[in-house]
């Protein structure tokens, strides 16, 4: 029953998200708010705001450093994660992916 409540929970907010894209503005628009307010900010004041005179290098660096930031860390760790499952172990149950196997030590010392 709770599986079935999930689904219904999930179905509904995946259709109000894909209603919701109506009122977003068209990709491209010149008439946007980002492209009428934001745009033209950071190409008449990266210079003077940031110090460099690459409009791309200040915006990420300067504009948005913190979101910058996070998204690097998020690659990393998603990099991480992708090489620890990809990873092979060298000995018999010497990790954590044996697939949950402890470590037993066979009879005789070995």
């Amino acid at each position: 029953m709770a599986r079935g409540l999930t689904t219904i929970l999930m179905t509904v907010i995946t259709v109000l998200f894909c209603a919701c894209t109506v009122f977003l503005p068209t990709i491209g628009d010149p008439n946007s708010a980002p492209n009428q307010h934001v745009t033209p900010y950071y190409i008449e004041n990266s210079a003077v705001d940031t110090g460099s005179p690459n409009i791309v290098t200040g915006t990420l660096a300067d504009y948005r450093g913190f979101d910058t930031l996070w998204e690097t860390s998020v690659m990393f760790v998603s990099g991480l994660t992708a090489c620890l499952i990809l990873m092979k172990n060298t000995g018999e149950g010497d990790g954590i992916l044996t697939g949950g196997k402890q470590n037993k030590k066979k009879k005789g010392g070995k």
